[in-house]
């Protein structure tokens, strides 16, 4: 399933490749300009995360509107599209768990970002912005799924627990494991691992 997992997320990346790096290099331009220019100090983890809740927007934005011949009808009955895919395959990674995986990263940002402590705030927030997603799709060819809603919704409460499992474990840990220079060590090293994964790069061969 992981292997699966990482194809259907891996099979995004033709669509929205220019948007990541367009994105990227105007981010980036501005950001460090305006920091060189007000002499404000520079934090990698924090600006990584900007800098990827914004990429995680404009990905969102390219994956809910690309235009596809393959959707079927609407659906606005509860549960009738979870339960119809047999558990592990192809067509459950890519519409159950794709779709909660699709809002877990708002989940986080957005708790980290508000600093809320109740779930359903989150909550509230994701489906509403999935409802928005899925009125519009309905007026641009493709279809409305009300348990695309609820999946999306899973995922960002999920993204909240998250959130707050690392806050509070965050809360418990030595002076020295909060320094900006620890965590943007382990940041990076988070993220290599993460890019090596997701494209399945094989790091040997590369130093050999």
């Amino acid at each position: 399933m992981a292997s699966a997992l990482r194809k259907m997320i891996t099979s995004y990346f033709p669509d929205v490749w220019p948007v990541i790096i367009i994105i990227t290099v105007i981010c980036c331009s501005l950001r460090v300009s305006y920091l060189i220019l007000h002499k404000e100090k520079f934090c990698f983890y924090k600006e990584l995360f900007m800098l990827l809740f914004i990429l995680y927007v404009m990905c969102l934005f390219e994956v809910v509107t690309i235009q596809d011949d393959n959707y079927g009808l609407s659906n606005f009955i509860p549960f009738r599209e979870i339960f119809r895919y047999q558990v592990g395959s192809r067509l459950f990674i890519k519409n159950i768990i794709g779709n909660i995986l699709l809002f877990l990263p708002y989940g986080y940002f957005a708790s980290d970002y508000l600093k809320v402590k109740k779930v359903w705030w989150i909550a509230g927030l994701t489906m509403i912005i999935s409802l928005t997603i899925e009125i519009v799709q309905l007026n641009i060819g493709r279809t409305f799924d009300v348990d695309d809603m609820i999946l999306n919704t899973l995922g960002g409460s999920i993204g909240f627990f998250i959130y707050y499992v690392l806050d509070s474990l965050r809360e418990r840990l030595p002076a020295f494991c909060k320094s900006d220079g620890f965590v943007n060590f382990v940041v990076i090293v988070i993220f290599i691992v993460g890019i090596i994964y997701l494209f399945d790069l094989h790091v040997m061969e590369f130093i050999s």
